[in-house]
Parts: structure tokens; sequence; C-alpha cells
């Protein structure tokens, strides 16, 4: 431990009834030391807390795919799993209302009187799952499970409690707290079955994202547009030395990007940026016959979308509606936000007849679609129509904006 500083002339001047005699040194202070361990020890106290919420934190964001626990609490702000949700919970007293009945009517009444305990009781706790979602998960399992639990539940009491006068009925023998015990029980019951069922539900639909990853990498990264590539730099190597140069640059980080973990929710431009650089490398190699035109002017740059979902698309329009033709042919994209709805529209000519049935036509459009399926369930929207001649794609995701602009951007080079 370090001696502690000896103090200023300018400092013990400032004391009361302290004098400075010249030669003389000034006692140091008996209480320094314990202040300064104490200080040392409130500092480590500190450092250790703060490991330990860095430590939180990191575990919070690890992702299922990569080890982490499966979350106790479903997504409730996705549409597909709150539908999932209601649905069936709404059938459940349906059925139960009719076998408590002895005709329509009084099934319908039966009914009525359960959903009004139902409908607030779970809407009410989709609403607060929804929010607090992102906080508890990441959490202790027994703490997920208890706020799981505990939100239903709670709601089910004052819900219960107003309910006992219209729904108990004048033959009722129990009393007001054993109504509302019953009732509550129930609540907990349906939570618990609800819960676990979207708990295993998603454990066991988390090995698809390894095979979908895999199943991408192979419909993308496909041979022949490697040595489509390499073939068309060694044709600009004496031609145009510097422009195959550039090529090779690009093809370099199309397959960095190629590489990167598809799981990665990346901003919109820079999905747009890696489209670009591979319709560049493939305008070298068609030339003339591929003609691309852009619409962004309307474009959520900031929107995030999971990586590599445009650029299959694209790939399947150059494939399929430029590749097989010996006449030029135009690839039409627009991406625009309408709403809190991120939107892409694609048209290309359609494939002409004896090339419509070749192998793997079909693979990148179900590829996109699984990985919608799996990252958006319901909210997301792929189509496909061909009319006139022309075959169109309309892919719809919610907009989900990214938090923080990040100052690095990747930015398309046409003169690379």
């Amino acid at each position: 431990m370090n001696d502690p500083q000896p103090a200023t002339q300018d400092e013990l001047s400032d004391a009361p009834g302290t004098a400075i005699k010249p030669g003389v040194d000034t006692p140091a202070d008996p209480i320094a030391p314990a202040a300064r361990d104490a200080n040392a020890e409130i500092s480590a106290k500190d450092s250790a807390a703060k490991e330990a919420a860095a430590k939180d934190a990191v575990a919070k964001q690890r992702r299922v795919s990569d080890g982490a626990r499966t979350p106790v609490l479903p997504d409730c702000c996705n549409f597909g799993i709150a539908l999932r949700i209601v649905a069936p919970l709404n059938m459940a007293a349906f059925v139960f209302a009719v076998a408590l009945s002895s005709g329509f009517i009084d099934a319908i009444n039966h009914f009525v009187d359960i959903a009004l305990l139902l409908e607030p009781i779970t809407l009410a706790s989709l609403v607060v799952l929804c929010l607090v979602r992102k906080r508890v998960n990441g959490f202790r399992v027994p703490l997920q499970w208890l706020v799981a639990l505990a939100v239903p539940v709670i709601f089910s009491l004052p819900v219960a409690w107003l309910s006992f006068s219209l729904l108990a009925g004048p033959n009722f023998t129990g009393g007001h707290a054993w109504w509302i015990a019953v009732r509550v029980l129930l609540t907990l019951g349906i939570a618990w079955g609800v819960v676990e069922f979207l708990r295993l539900r998603a454990r066991a639909y988390s090995p698809s994202l390894a095979e979908a990853r895999l199943q991408a990498l192979q419909a993308r990264i496909r041979p022949h547009f490697l040595f489509n590539s390499l073939n068309t730099v060694l044709g600009l190597m004496r031609s145009d030395p510097r422009r195959a140069e550039r090529t090779l640059e690009n093809l370099a980080d199309l397959f960095r990007v190629f590489m990167r973990d598809t799981r990665e929710l990346v901003p919109l431009d820079e999905e747009v940026v890696t489209c670009q650089q591979y319709l560049a490398i493939e305008q070298l190699r068609l030339g003339e016959r591929l003609q691309i035109s852009w619409d962004l002017a309307e474009m959520a740059g900031d929107a995030l979308l999971p990586s590599l979902l445009l650029q299959p698309l694209v790939e399947n329009s150059v494939h399929h509606g430029i590749e097989p033709r010996t006449e030029p042919g135009e690839i039409w994209i627009k991406i625009s936000k309408p709403g809190e709805r991120v939107r892409v529209e694609i048209v290309n000519p359609a494939a002409v007849s004896q090339n419509a049935i070749r192998p793997g036509n079909q693979m990148a459009l179900s590829n996109v679609r699984e990985r919608l399926m799996l990252l958006y369930d319901m909210e997301a929207e792929l189509k496909t129509t061909e009319e006139g001649g022309s075959f169109r794609l309309l892919l719809e995701f919610p907009y989900r904006k990214e938090k923080r602009r990040r100052d690095v951007r990747r930015h398309f080079n046409p003169d690379r």
C-alpha cells in the first residue's frame, strides 16, 4: 500500500490551530489507512458487482441455438403466438360449455359466462407478458416461471371478484372466497399448461435453426456462381486488369458476407449493398442481357432483417429469369415501408417453358419461407405470382428499427 502523500503548506495553513514549523515532518493521520482500506473494499465490491452485471447481460444476449436455455415466457408480442394462445383457449371453453349444457342456447350462455372471465385475463396477461418478456428472459428459470404464472393469477383475482355476483348465481352454496379460489387455481393450471406447451414447442423447433442455416448455405454458395465469376475475372485480366482486380475485391466481400452467421439481424441498407455487389458480378458475366432497376426512394434503411434474406431471392431472379434467355431482360426491385411493415417487390422475366422445371427452382423460395417462419411466425408473408410473362415476388415482414445507427456502414461502389 502506498504511503500517504504529505499535505502541502497551503492545505495545512487552512486548518484552524495548525502551525507549520520548517524542517518538521507532519505526522500522518492514523485514520487514513483504515479509510483507504474501506475505500479499496468498496471498490472491489463495485467491480465484482459490475462484472456480475456484465455476465448477466451476456447471458441474456445469448441465443438458444448457441447453448442458452430456452426462454420460459413465450413471445406474446408475436401475432402468431398470441393467436395460438387465444384461439385454443376459446375453443376449449366452447367445448366445455357444450359439455355442461343441454341445448345450443344453453351452451352459448355458458360460453359467454366463461368468456367473461377468460377474455380479460388472457388479453391483459398477453399485453403485460409482451412488455416484460425482454427484461425477464435471461433471468433464472424459477424467476421466469414465477413471472409467467403470477401475471395471469394476479389478473384473475380482480376479474373473479368483480364477476362473482354476476356469474355465481342464486344456487351457489359456497362462499365468495371459495368461488374466487377455484377460478384462480384454474387460471394457474391453464397458464402453466400454455406456457409449458409453447416452451416445448420452441425447444422442438430450435434444431431447425442449424438445419436452416446449412440449407441456406448450400442454396446460396453454389459452385457455378464461383466458377462463372472466376472465369469472368480471367477474361478481364488481359483486357482490363484494374476491373478484374475490383471484381475480385467485390467477390471477396461478397463471400465474407456469405460466411457470416445467417441468424444475425442486419440493417436493410447493408443487405441491399450485398445484393448490389452480387448483381455487379453477374452483370460482368451476363453483359447487356442483365438490366437492373432499383426503386429505393421509400426504403427504411435502418429496418432489421435476417442476414442474406434478400440475396437468394435476387439470385433466384438472375438464375431463372435472365440466365436461360438470349435476349436482354430486366430485374426490377422496389423496397418500401408501408406503415409498420417493410415490403420488397422483385419482378423479373418468367422462366421459359423448357427451363421451368429445372432442379432447385424453388430452393431459394422455400429456404426464405422457412427462415421467415422461424423468425416472424405469422407476421411475415412471401407470395409469388406469374402473369403477363413476368414473375413477381412480394415479401413483407414487420418493421423493427435498429436501435443504434452504426458509424461504419458498407456502401456499394460501382467503380470497384
